[in-house]
C-alpha cells in the first residue's frame, strides 16, 4: 500500500518497517516452512514470484504490510522520525511480519460496523472488514512479546484506536469494528493473543479448520495498552 511506503513504526521491542524488494529473500527463505505454510494458508512460490509479489503488494491499495524488524540492542529514536532507508533499520533483524487486508470500500471501512443481516440471518459480507494476520517467522523471537507490540503499532496506524502507548498519525482511519482475524483453531497462542487485544470469537468454520475473531466495542478504553 502506498501510504504506509515511508512509514516506520517503533516499538520497544519491534519495528515496523514497509516490505521493500530487499526483505525478500529473507521472506521467501521463511515460506520455505511447510510449518509457515500452513499456519499462515499460503502456497509456495518461487524467489521470483515472490519479488513479483512485493512488487504488487507495494502498490495494492487493499493490502496493508509491515515486515517485523527486531530493534533489540540498536539504538533507535522514540519519536517515530525516522525513514525506511536509514541504514539503523540495517542492524535491526527481520523476525515476522503483519497484515492488513481491506474488503470493501474505504469509506465503508471508516464507519462503525452496524448489523446488516442478509434474509437469512448472515452477515452481508458487503459491510466490508479489515483482516489482521500476523507471523512471528523466526523461532527465537516467538513468545518474548513482539507478536502483541507489532499487533498494537499495526492496529493503531490502521484505525487510530489507542491499542497502544505511542502517538501514532492513522492515515487510514478504519473503524476498529470492522476488525476482524481468521486463524487455526488449533493455534492457541494466536488465539489467545487476539483476545488480549480485545478481540472476541464470532464464528467457526469448520471446513477450514479456523475460527473468526472480531474486534469488540465491550472492550474498555485502556485495556489493551502496552
Amino acid at each position: 500500500m502506498k501510504c504506509n511506503a515511508n512509514t516506520v513504526l517503533i516499538g520497544s521491542k519491534a519495528v515496523l518497517v514497509p516490505y521493500a524488494a530487499s526483505h525478500v529473500p529473507k521472506y521467501h527463505e521463511w515460506m520455505l516452512s511447510e510449518e509457515l505454510r500452513e499456519l499462515t494458508a499460503s502456497e509456495p512460490l518461487s524467489l521470483e514470484e515472490e519479488y513479483e509479489m512485493q512488487e504488487k503488494w507495494q502498490v495494492d491499495e487493499d493490502k496493508l504490510t509491515f515486515i517485523i524488524l527486531s530493534r533489540e540492542g540498536v539504538e533507535l529514536p522514540e519519536n517515530q522520525s525516522i525513514l525506511p532507508s536509514d541504514p539503523l533499520l540495517k542492524k535491526c533483524p527481520m523476525v515476522g511480519d503483519v497484515n492488513i487486508f481491506l474488503y470493501g470500500s474505504l469509506q465503508n471501512l471508516q464507519s462503525p460496523l452496524k448489523a446488516h443481516l442478509s434474509e437469512d440471518g448472515e452477515e452481508d459480507e458487503d459491510a466490508g472488514h479489515a483482516e489482521a494476520e500476523i507471523m512471528i517467522a523466526e523461532p527465537s523471537y516467538r513468545r518474548r512479546g513482539y507478536a502483541r507490540e507489532a499487533l498494537q503499532l499495526m492496529l493503531q496506524y490502521a484505525t487510530g484506536h489507542p491499542f497502544c502507548s505511542y502517538t501514532i498519525d492513522s492515515p487510514l482511519k478504519i473503524s476498529p469494528t470492522r476488525l476482524l482475524t481468521r486463524i487455526s483453531e488449533k493455534n492457541e497462542a494466536s488465539i489467545t493473543l487476539f483476545e488480549k487485544l480485545g478481540f472476541n470469537i464470532t464464528k467457526r468454520i469448520p471446513v477450514f479448520s479456523e475460527i473468526e475473531m472480531r474486534w469488540s466495542t465491550d472492550q474498555k478504553m485502556g485495556e489493551t495498552l502496552m
